[in-house]
């Protein structure tokens, strides 16, 4: 489609057309453009956020991240007071706890950023 055909079913210039789309090429166009030329064009805006990971995935590593921080917080307090986990296992094993409790109230993994 050329921009005088682009502008004529918008119903805008020739050069308004060719503006939009250079608008769209350096991305500096709106989505009320794009709305009003979809729909002109008998199409339909669809803008979407899609993850680079599965949100399982996103979640879990979030959860994992909250949990170290909160056992290195817990540990140095611990080392303040001349007291220490020497038991690996036991650390893995509060971990694994921590990252539950936090995947089971989902909204709280994003209080922090």
């Amino acid at each position: 489609m050329t921009t005088a055909q682009l502008g004529k079913r918008l119903g805008v210039s020739q050069q308004r057309a060719s503006l939009l789309e250079k608008a769209e090429v350096d991305g500096s166009i709106t989505l009320r453009s794009l709305e009003h030329a979809a729909q002109n064009l008998g199409c339909r805006v669809i803008y979407v956020f899609y993850p680079e990971e599965p949100l399982h995935l996103t979640m879990q590593q979030r959860a994992e991240t909250i949990a170290d921080k909160q056992l290195r917080a817990v540990e140095q307090t611990m080392r303040l007071e001349n007291q220490s986990v020497a038991d690996i296992g036991l650390r893995k094993n509060t971990r694994a706890h921590l990252v539950q409790q936090l995947l089971q109230r989902p909204a709280r993994l994003w209080d922090n950023p």
